[in-house]
């Protein structure tokens, strides 16, 4: 690996691991860890999910997913039903407490990258967004 390589890398690493620091923080004023955070967020956005599809647009390993469940459903911030569809398989829901936590939360999890990414010009983000679907497309 080449020395210009291996430093985009090791930056990319470092801007995702402040970001994620920042939001944990965020996350932890509220009782939640980062990937409880990412569950809502997803399933707030997204709609109610099967608890595969909530951990790939996470990027969760399958290991923690059940742990993340089972603590968002203590606290009332979803509900998890079996899929008509598929037995083996189940639906996450949030609730309306879920809801009302997460929208409150993802404005200001919202303000964190917008401020992180503040330094750049929109033609700079236009183009860095770019360069990274670039390299997904090659790396997928």
């Amino acid at each position: 690996m080449e020395d210009t390589e291996l430093k985009i890398l090791i930056g990319l690493h470092r801007i995702c691991n402040e970001a994620d620091r920042r939001t944990s923080q965020l996350a932890a004023g509220y009782g939640l860890s980062l990937g409880q955070f990412a569950v809502l967020e997803a399933l707030y956005h997204k709609g109610d999910l099967s608890v595969g599809e909530v951990q790939r647009k996470i990027l969760s390993s399958s290991g923690t997913m059940p742990v993340i469940v089972r603590n968002l459903e203590k606290r009332g911030l979803l509900t998890k039903s079996p899929d008509g569809e598929d037995r083996r398989r189940n639906i996450l829901h949030i609730t309306e407490e879920g809801r009302k936590l997460i929208a409150e939360i993802f404005p200001l999890n919202k303000e964190l990258v917008l401020e992180s990414l503040s330094p750049l010009s929109r033609e700079e983000k236009d183009a860095l967004l770019k360069l990274l679907k670039k390299l997904k497309r090659h790396t997928a």
